[in-house]
Protein backbone atom coordinates (compact mmCIF):
# COMPACT_ATOMS: atom_id res chain seq x y z
CA UNK A 1 0.00 0.00 0.00
CA UNK A 2 0.85 3.49 -0.35
CA UNK A 3 2.28 5.67 2.42
CA UNK A 4 1.74 9.57 2.04
CA UNK A 5 4.90 9.65 0.78
CA UNK A 6 5.32 7.82 -2.18
CA UNK A 7 1.57 9.15 -3.82
CA UNK A 8 1.88 10.21 -7.48
CA UNK A 9 0.70 13.90 -6.64
CA UNK A 10 2.01 16.35 -3.65
CA UNK A 11 -1.00 16.25 -0.94
CA UNK A 12 -2.02 17.20 2.10
CA UNK A 13 -2.22 14.16 4.73
CA UNK A 14 -3.40 15.23 7.87
CA UNK A 15 -2.42 11.51 9.29
CA UNK A 16 -2.31 8.38 8.57
CA UNK A 17 -2.00 4.46 9.20
CA UNK A 18 -0.17 2.47 6.29
CA UNK A 19 0.55 -1.07 6.66
CA UNK A 20 1.14 -3.94 3.73
CA UNK A 21 -3.01 -4.98 3.94
CA UNK A 22 -4.46 -0.88 4.31
CA UNK A 23 -3.66 2.47 4.35
CA UNK A 24 -6.25 4.62 5.77
CA UNK A 25 -5.89 8.42 5.87
CA UNK A 26 -7.12 11.64 7.30
CA UNK A 27 -8.11 14.27 5.05
CA UNK A 28 -10.23 15.53 2.47
CA UNK A 29 -11.25 12.63 -0.26
CA UNK A 30 -11.05 15.60 -3.49
CA UNK A 31 -7.69 15.82 -2.18
CA UNK A 32 -5.83 12.69 -1.34
CA UNK A 33 -7.50 10.59 -4.29
CA UNK A 34 -5.30 12.86 -6.85
CA UNK A 35 -2.26 11.05 -5.28
CA UNK A 36 -3.37 7.73 -6.30
CA UNK A 37 -1.73 6.11 -9.23
CA UNK A 38 -3.88 5.92 -12.83
CA UNK A 39 -6.02 2.44 -12.67
CA UNK A 40 -4.74 0.91 -9.72
CA UNK A 41 -7.90 0.25 -7.60
CA UNK A 42 -9.72 -3.03 -8.75
CA UNK A 43 -13.09 -2.22 -7.28
CA UNK A 44 -14.26 0.65 -4.83
CA UNK A 45 -17.63 0.68 -2.49
CA UNK A 46 -18.87 3.98 -0.68
CA UNK A 47 -21.66 5.42 1.02
CA UNK A 48 -21.65 9.74 0.03
CA UNK A 49 -23.15 12.25 1.79
CA UNK A 50 -26.80 12.57 0.91
CA UNK A 51 -26.86 16.13 -0.71
CA UNK A 52 -29.03 18.27 1.88
CA UNK A 53 -29.77 15.55 4.22
CA UNK A 54 -27.50 15.57 7.35
CA UNK A 55 -24.85 17.67 8.29
CA UNK A 56 -21.42 15.60 9.38
CA UNK A 57 -19.12 18.04 10.03
CA UNK A 58 -18.51 21.83 10.14
CA UNK A 59 -15.61 22.11 7.53
CA UNK A 60 -16.40 24.25 4.32
CA UNK A 61 -14.42 20.85 2.52
CA UNK A 62 -17.38 18.80 3.91
CA UNK A 63 -19.84 18.39 0.35
CA UNK A 64 -22.52 17.36 2.64
CA UNK A 65 -22.53 21.45 3.69
CA UNK A 66 -23.56 22.18 0.34
CA UNK A 67 -27.21 24.53 -0.22
CA UNK A 68 -28.06 23.20 -3.26
CA UNK A 69 -27.87 20.16 -5.37
CA UNK A 70 -25.87 21.40 -8.27
CA UNK A 71 -23.29 22.82 -5.51
CA UNK A 72 -23.30 19.30 -4.25
CA UNK A 73 -23.09 17.78 -7.55
CA UNK A 74 -20.67 19.90 -9.15
CA UNK A 75 -18.00 18.77 -6.06
CA UNK A 76 -18.93 15.34 -5.78
CA UNK A 77 -18.73 15.01 -9.46
CA UNK A 78 -14.54 16.06 -9.46
CA UNK A 79 -14.24 12.56 -6.79
CA UNK A 80 -16.61 10.24 -9.17
CA UNK A 81 -13.68 11.82 -12.59
CA UNK A 82 -11.19 10.87 -10.35
CA UNK A 83 -12.30 7.24 -9.05
CA UNK A 84 -12.75 6.45 -12.85
CA UNK A 85 -9.14 7.94 -13.45
CA UNK A 86 -7.72 5.18 -11.08
CA UNK A 87 -9.83 2.57 -11.08
CA UNK A 88 -8.25 -0.19 -13.58
CA UNK A 89 -10.33 -0.74 -16.94
CA UNK A 90 -13.73 -3.17 -16.94
CA UNK A 91 -13.45 -3.23 -13.00
CA UNK A 92 -16.71 -1.91 -10.72
CA UNK A 93 -17.47 0.72 -7.89
CA UNK A 94 -20.71 0.47 -5.79
CA UNK A 95 -22.50 3.36 -4.48
CA UNK A 96 -24.89 3.35 -1.77
CA UNK A 97 -27.72 5.75 -2.61
CA UNK A 98 -31.20 6.41 -1.38
CA UNK A 99 -34.24 8.48 -3.03
CA UNK A 100 -34.62 11.69 -0.46
CA UNK A 101 -37.79 13.90 0.96
CA UNK A 102 -37.87 16.80 -0.28
CA UNK A 103 -39.34 18.94 2.08
CA UNK A 104 -41.28 22.91 1.63
CA UNK A 105 -38.31 25.03 3.77
CA UNK A 106 -35.80 23.54 0.82
CA UNK A 107 -37.89 22.94 -1.90
CA UNK A 108 -41.18 24.52 -1.52
CA UNK A 109 -43.14 21.22 -1.68
CA UNK A 110 -43.54 18.36 0.64
CA UNK A 111 -42.34 15.06 -1.57
CA UNK A 112 -39.44 13.48 -2.85
CA UNK A 113 -36.38 14.16 -4.73
CA UNK A 114 -34.15 11.58 -7.38
CA UNK A 115 -30.91 11.59 -5.48
CA UNK A 116 -30.79 8.10 -6.56
CA UNK A 117 -31.48 9.35 -10.32
CA UNK A 118 -29.08 12.37 -10.02
CA UNK A 119 -25.73 10.08 -9.24
CA UNK A 120 -26.47 7.55 -11.82
CA UNK A 121 -26.55 10.36 -14.13
CA UNK A 122 -23.47 12.15 -12.44
CA UNK A 123 -21.36 8.73 -13.01
CA UNK A 124 -22.68 8.20 -16.63
CA UNK A 125 -21.76 11.91 -17.32
CA UNK A 126 -18.33 11.24 -16.25
CA UNK A 127 -17.43 8.04 -18.64
CA UNK A 128 -18.63 5.26 -16.08
CA UNK A 129 -21.35 2.50 -17.72
CA UNK A 130 -24.19 1.81 -15.34
CA UNK A 131 -23.63 -1.60 -14.29
CA UNK A 132 -26.48 -2.90 -12.22
CA UNK A 133 -28.86 -1.82 -8.88
CA UNK A 134 -30.27 -3.51 -5.94
CA UNK A 135 -33.36 -2.41 -3.95
CA UNK A 136 -32.86 -2.93 -0.19
CA UNK A 137 -35.44 -3.31 1.71
CA UNK A 138 -35.97 -0.87 5.50
CA UNK A 139 -39.14 -1.40 7.85
CA UNK A 140 -40.73 1.44 7.78
CA UNK A 141 -41.83 1.01 11.43
CA UNK A 142 -38.62 1.14 12.17
CA UNK A 143 -37.81 4.35 9.87
CA UNK A 144 -40.95 6.22 10.90
CA UNK A 145 -40.05 6.06 14.82
CA UNK A 146 -36.60 7.22 13.86
CA UNK A 147 -37.42 10.30 11.55
CA UNK A 148 -40.87 10.91 12.70
CA UNK A 149 -41.53 11.36 9.04
CA UNK A 150 -45.27 12.96 8.33
CA UNK A 151 -45.41 10.67 5.54
CA UNK A 152 -45.77 7.22 7.68
CA UNK A 153 -47.55 8.25 10.18
CA UNK A 154 -50.81 6.27 10.46
CA UNK A 155 -52.76 9.64 11.77
CA UNK A 156 -51.50 11.39 8.35
CA UNK A 157 -53.05 7.98 6.82
CA UNK A 158 -56.51 8.91 8.66
CA UNK A 159 -56.24 12.92 8.09
CA UNK A 160 -55.24 13.14 4.76
CA UNK A 161 -53.66 10.18 2.67
CA UNK A 162 -53.10 12.76 -0.07
CA UNK A 163 -49.39 13.52 2.28
CA UNK A 164 -48.81 9.58 3.07
CA UNK A 165 -46.34 7.83 1.45
CA UNK A 166 -43.92 4.63 1.62
CA UNK A 167 -40.75 4.80 3.33
CA UNK A 168 -37.54 5.38 1.75
CA UNK A 169 -35.75 2.40 0.49
CA UNK A 170 -31.69 1.84 -0.23
CA UNK A 171 -29.87 0.89 -3.10
CA UNK A 172 -26.83 -0.10 -4.35
CA UNK A 173 -25.83 1.04 -7.72
CA UNK A 174 -23.17 0.05 -9.44
CA UNK A 175 -21.15 0.96 -12.07
CA UNK A 176 -18.09 -0.04 -14.78
CA UNK A 177 -15.80 1.50 -15.85
CA UNK A 178 -15.36 1.39 -19.50
CA UNK A 179 -12.22 -0.99 -21.45
CA UNK A 180 -11.58 -4.95 -21.03
CA UNK A 181 -11.09 -6.55 -17.56
CA UNK A 182 -7.74 -8.29 -17.80
CA UNK A 183 -7.92 -10.51 -14.54
CA UNK A 184 -11.49 -11.90 -14.23
CA UNK A 185 -13.19 -11.88 -10.97
CA UNK A 186 -13.70 -15.60 -10.64
CA UNK A 187 -14.56 -18.37 -8.29
CA UNK A 188 -17.86 -19.84 -6.17
CA UNK A 189 -19.23 -17.86 -3.27
CA UNK A 190 -17.80 -19.71 -0.32
CA UNK A 191 -20.22 -18.34 2.56
CA UNK A 192 -23.76 -16.80 2.95
CA UNK A 193 -23.73 -13.16 4.43
CA UNK A 194 -28.12 -12.09 5.79
CA UNK A 195 -30.75 -13.65 7.12
CA UNK A 196 -33.02 -16.48 6.50
CA UNK A 197 -31.06 -18.81 3.81
CA UNK A 198 -29.62 -21.95 6.03
CA UNK A 199 -26.69 -23.26 3.93
CA UNK A 200 -24.89 -25.46 6.78
CA UNK A 201 -23.90 -29.05 6.33
CA UNK A 202 -27.18 -30.04 7.77
CA UNK A 203 -29.04 -28.31 5.61
CA UNK A 204 -27.22 -29.51 2.61
CA UNK A 205 -27.43 -33.27 4.01
CA UNK A 206 -31.46 -33.22 4.07
CA UNK A 207 -31.87 -31.16 0.29
CA UNK A 208 -29.13 -33.82 -0.93
CA UNK A 209 -31.45 -36.78 0.93
CA UNK A 210 -34.14 -35.66 -1.33
CA UNK A 211 -32.54 -35.22 -4.63
CA UNK A 212 -31.24 -38.94 -3.91
CA UNK A 213 -34.41 -39.96 -2.87
CA UNK A 214 -35.77 -38.70 -6.48
CA UNK A 215 -32.86 -40.66 -8.51
CA UNK A 216 -30.74 -37.62 -8.94
CA UNK A 217 -26.95 -36.61 -7.95
CA UNK A 218 -26.88 -33.84 -5.56
CA UNK A 219 -24.27 -30.71 -6.37
CA UNK A 220 -21.54 -31.41 -4.29
CA UNK A 221 -21.17 -29.27 -1.09
CA UNK A 222 -19.39 -26.35 -1.94
CA UNK A 223 -21.02 -26.14 -5.40
CA UNK A 224 -24.79 -26.33 -3.15
CA UNK A 225 -23.80 -23.12 -0.65
CA UNK A 226 -22.47 -21.41 -3.77
CA UNK A 227 -25.54 -21.64 -5.87
CA UNK A 228 -28.05 -20.95 -2.88
CA UNK A 229 -25.75 -17.76 -2.22
CA UNK A 230 -25.94 -16.71 -5.70
CA UNK A 231 -29.64 -17.22 -5.97
CA UNK A 232 -30.25 -14.55 -2.70
CA UNK A 233 -27.76 -12.29 -4.02
CA UNK A 234 -29.21 -11.91 -7.52
CA UNK A 235 -32.33 -10.43 -6.21
CA UNK A 236 -33.19 -7.44 -7.50
CA UNK A 237 -34.13 -6.92 -3.91
CA UNK A 238 -32.98 -7.72 -0.55
CA UNK A 239 -35.02 -8.16 2.01
CA UNK A 240 -32.44 -10.56 3.91
CA UNK A 241 -29.73 -7.65 5.21
CA UNK A 242 -29.12 -7.47 9.02
CA UNK A 243 -29.94 -3.90 9.24
CA UNK A 244 -28.43 -3.37 12.67
CA UNK A 245 -25.27 -5.36 11.58
CA UNK A 246 -23.06 -2.42 11.90
CA UNK A 247 -19.67 -1.03 13.25
CA UNK A 248 -18.95 0.22 16.49
CA UNK A 249 -19.40 4.23 16.02
CA UNK A 250 -20.28 5.35 19.78
CA UNK A 251 -17.50 6.93 20.61
CA UNK A 252 -16.71 8.66 17.15
CA UNK A 253 -19.33 11.53 18.31
CA UNK A 254 -18.14 14.51 19.13
CA UNK A 255 -19.18 16.60 22.10
CA UNK A 256 -20.52 19.33 19.68
CA UNK A 257 -21.14 17.03 17.07
CA UNK A 258 -24.69 18.10 15.16
CA UNK A 259 -23.42 15.23 12.67
CA UNK A 260 -25.60 11.92 11.70
CA UNK A 261 -23.54 8.97 11.88
CA UNK A 262 -24.93 6.69 8.77
CA UNK A 263 -22.94 3.21 8.73
CA UNK A 264 -23.26 1.05 5.96
CA UNK A 265 -24.46 -2.04 7.31
CA UNK A 266 -21.69 -5.02 6.83
CA UNK A 267 -24.11 -7.69 5.43
CA UNK A 268 -24.22 -5.18 2.05
CA UNK A 269 -20.38 -4.32 1.59
CA UNK A 270 -19.54 -8.11 2.77
CA UNK A 271 -21.54 -9.19 -0.40
CA UNK A 272 -20.39 -6.31 -2.91
CA UNK A 273 -16.85 -7.33 -2.15
CA UNK A 274 -17.60 -11.20 -2.53
CA UNK A 275 -19.18 -10.30 -5.63
CA UNK A 276 -16.88 -8.34 -7.10
CA UNK A 277 -13.53 -8.60 -6.53
CA UNK A 278 -10.61 -11.11 -5.64
CA UNK A 279 -8.91 -12.07 -2.71
CA UNK A 280 -5.87 -9.48 -2.14
CA UNK A 281 -7.26 -6.95 -4.42
CA UNK A 282 -7.23 -3.27 -3.75
CA UNK A 283 -10.66 -2.14 -1.82
CA UNK A 284 -11.21 1.83 -2.26
CA UNK A 285 -13.64 4.36 -0.45
CA UNK A 286 -13.44 7.76 -0.60
CA UNK A 287 -16.27 8.09 2.62
CA UNK A 288 -14.61 5.69 4.79
CA UNK A 289 -16.56 7.35 8.05
CA UNK A 290 -15.53 4.70 10.89
CA UNK A 291 -14.14 1.86 8.85
CA UNK A 292 -16.97 -0.21 7.46
CA UNK A 293 -15.42 -0.82 3.92
CA UNK A 294 -12.11 -1.55 4.61
CA UNK A 295 -12.72 -3.49 7.32
CA UNK A 296 -14.87 -5.80 5.24
CA UNK A 297 -11.99 -5.77 2.62
CA UNK A 298 -9.69 -6.99 5.42
CA UNK A 299 -12.16 -9.59 6.94
CA UNK A 300 -12.05 -10.89 3.30
CA UNK A 301 -8.57 -10.94 2.42
CA UNK A 302 -8.63 -7.88 0.51
CA UNK A 303 -6.64 -4.89 0.75
CA UNK A 304 -8.14 -1.32 2.11
CA UNK A 305 -8.08 2.10 0.72
CA UNK A 306 -10.14 4.63 2.60
CA UNK A 307 -10.08 8.03 2.95
CA UNK A 308 -11.85 10.53 5.87
CA UNK A 309 -12.15 14.22 6.41
CA UNK A 310 -14.13 13.73 9.98
CA UNK A 311 -11.40 13.42 12.96
CA UNK A 312 -13.62 11.67 15.58
CA UNK A 313 -14.93 9.17 12.24
CA UNK A 314 -11.06 8.71 11.25
CA UNK A 315 -10.21 7.78 15.24
CA UNK A 316 -12.82 5.62 15.32
CA UNK A 317 -11.99 3.73 12.12
CA UNK A 318 -8.67 3.43 13.80
CA UNK A 319 -9.85 1.70 16.67
CA UNK A 320 -12.07 -0.40 14.53
CA UNK A 321 -9.57 -1.13 12.31
CA UNK A 322 -7.04 -2.07 14.61
CA UNK A 323 -9.30 -4.11 16.43
CA UNK A 324 -9.67 -6.55 13.60
CA UNK A 325 -6.12 -6.99 12.55
CA UNK A 326 -5.31 -7.88 16.13
CA UNK A 327 -8.31 -10.47 15.81
CA UNK A 328 -6.84 -11.74 12.59
CA UNK A 329 -3.47 -12.09 14.16
CA UNK A 330 -4.50 -13.86 16.52
CA UNK A 331 -6.82 -16.34 14.94
CA UNK A 332 -3.68 -17.07 12.68
CA UNK A 333 -1.18 -17.73 15.79
CA UNK A 334 -4.60 -20.13 16.80
CA UNK A 335 -4.78 -21.63 14.02
CA UNK A 336 -0.73 -21.94 13.62
CA UNK A 337 -0.49 -23.66 17.46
Amino acid sequence: MLDSAAFSAPIRVVDQVVTGDYAIYHGDACDLIKGVPENSVHFGIHSPPFSGLYRFTNSDRDISNTETDDVFFRHYGFLIHEMLRVTLPGRLHSVHVMQLPATRGREGFIGMRDFRGDVIRAYQAAGWLFHSEVCIWKDPVVAQQRTKSLRLLHKQLCKDSTLSGQGLADYIVTFRKPGDNEKPVNGELTRFVGEGTDVSRAAYETDAAAIRAEGREPWPFRTWVSIKTWQRYASPVWTDIRQTRTLQYRSARDEKDEAHISPLQLDVIERCIALWSNPGEIVLTPFMGIGSEVYCALEAGRRGLGFELKESYWRQAVANIRGLDNRLIAEMLGGAA
